[in-house]
């Protein structure tokens, strides 16, 4: 029974280590920090995103936007620009009306001029990264 117990403290404890380290390596603050010089000309920073994850999970935020408003979203990741990491747009019925994935290829902003006033949903999802670790920044201009 001890040699049971043993183990399984071993086990978890390896198991918090291991998910302490993953914490560690990601550094989604400083990305997310280094997103925000990166918005487009003209545009106003309001908010920056951890994007922290792992391959079956998403990482989703919500925002409120206003009609007559133009947004963007960034991402930054270590290595390649958006080293594999999708963001999407949906609006308040969760229609998808933008995304950093187009025709197979990845942009690392998107823009988009709100037509209606309402909560927004900007989930970021990986596809084939090397790391699940990354930032955001969303800005906007009138």
């Amino acid at each position: 029974m001890k040699k049971l117990v043993f183990l399984l403290l071993l086990i978890s404890s390896v198991a918090v280590s291991s998910n302490e380290l993953t914490e560690q390596n990601c550094n989604a603050d400083n990305l997310a920090n280094d997103c925000i010089p990166k918005l487009a000309t003209g545009f106003n920073f309001l908010k920056s995103y951890k994007v922290n994850g792992d391959a079956k999970d998403k990482v989703e935020y919500s925002y409120v936007f206003t009609k007559g408003t133009q947004y963007m979203i960034n991402v930054c990741a270590n290595g390649t620009a958006t080293d594999g990491i999708v963001v999407n747009l949906f609006d308040k019925e969760r229609n998808k009306v933008a995304s950093s994935k187009i025709n197979g290829q990845f942009v690392s902003a998107i823009a988009y001029p709100c037509n209606a006033t309402g909560i927004y949903y900007i989930q970021y999802t990986f596809d084939e990264p090397s790391s699940h670790c990354g930032g955001s920044a969303l800005g906007f201009k009138r």
